[in-house]
């Protein structure tokens, strides 16, 4: 189960490109509101969350992925909330993979979950990814962390969230399939 975190002010292409591209490749993805079940990005689209915050707070089923959107105040929403803190927390001790991009790797940094780690965020958050190793890639994958610089890298991000829970194979094939 990948569950994908939804504050208001994210990214839209940022939180609905992975949402979009794991249903594809036939992951059991859920939207969980953290501000309400309806939640407004950060350019005035409305999305309906699949659930809340509340609902998911102990959620014991298997935990593939937790997704973070980048997006401001939509990754300060995410940070502040002390049930989305702990669900980190907690998918990083099952060995689930965390995912995040544009300024909420942020979040990580601050969690202390990149120390060591090569990770990637917005360019001028770098600051917040305590002991992080940078790396020139958009997209980066080491070990159960994942992170992206931003919007203009959702399609690669998305594509190696495919790679990492399905298959190469299916990330190529939705590569071809949608021409990124």
């Amino acid at each position: 189960m990948t569950y994908v975190f939804l504050a208001d002010g994210f990214e839209e292409i940022e939180a609905l490109t992975p949402v979009d591209l794991l249903r594809r490749a036939g992951e059991k993805v859920v939207t969980v509101g953290v501000t309400g079940q309806t939640v407004t990005g950060s350019h005035g689209i409305k999305v309906l969350a699949d659930t809340t915050i509340e609902d998911v707070a102990a959620i014991v089923e298997k935990l593939d992925m937790i997704v973070l959107p980048g997006g401001l105040p939509g990754a300060d929403n995410l940070r502040e909330n002390a049930i989305v803190r702990e669900f980190i927390m907690r998918a990083d001790r099952a060995g689930a993979y965390i995912a995040a991009i544009c300024a909420a790797p942020r979040i990580l940094g601050e969690l202390g979950l990149v120390e060591g780690r090569y990770a990637v965020c917005y360019p001028g958050f770098e600051k917040y990814l305590r002991g992080a190793k940078p790396s020139t890639k958009r997209v980066v994958c080491d070990g159960n962390i994942i992170t992206g610089i931003g919007m203009g890298a959702a399609v690669e991000f998305a594509l190696e969230l495919v790679r990492v829970l399905v298959s190469e194979e299916e990330s190529e094939k939705l590569k071809k399939g949608i021409i990124a």
